[in-house]
């Protein structure tokens, strides 16, 4: 089994994230002969090109499938246990305090699958946000820039490091 602190090219998951990931897997799975039936009664109404119904039904069996194949890919990369009980830089399935440059606050957040969010009261950054790309291997007293999305850059010092206790 990979720790969090392993090899950054899966994604870490505790096991109830998991469990939860692997159950909406099988219920996606199993609504595929519903959504097929949903379909063909859809195609029956006649005309495809004005068939609101029709095309409504294959754009939901669309986001489904692709669901299907991201939680697929999740679980298949996951590495499932335990987080490390010591730390000493940034890695997935660790939690990190920083600051912003310029702000005398800090913010704490965990590193990790946005997909474990729903086990943590902690806001999630995803290792490959710009953010988590950014951090990620520093340790306490590190200074990082990185780009955010709007093009800015924004420089943050890695106040600390800690284990995730789910």
């Amino acid at each position: 089994m990979s720790t969090p602190t392993d090899e950054h090219d899966g994604i870490w998951l505790t096991q109830d994230a998991y469990d939860r990931l692997k159950a909406e897997l099988d219920q996606l799975v199993a609504n595929r002969p519903a959504m097929a039936a949903e379909i063909n009664a859809r195609r029956e109404e006649g005309d495809l090109k004005e068939n609101g119904g029709y095309h409504a039904a294959k754009d939901e069996q669309g986001k489904q499938e692709g669901r299907i194949r991201q939680v697929t890919d999740l679980l298949r990369k996951a590495h499932v246990g335990e987080p490390p009980t010591k730390v000493t830089h940034a890695a997935t399935g660790t939690v990190i305090t920083i600051r912003f440059e310029g702000d005398d606050d800090t913010e704490k957040f965990l590193l990790g699958s946005r997909e474990i969010a729903g086990t943590t009261d902690l806001t999630v950054y995803s290792p490959e946000s710009a953010l988590g790309a950014a951090i990620m291997g520093a340790k306490p007293g590190k200074k990082v820039t990185y780009q955010a999305p709007n093009g800015r850059d924004i420089t943050v010092e890695v106040v600390g490091i800690e284990p995730f206790v789910p």
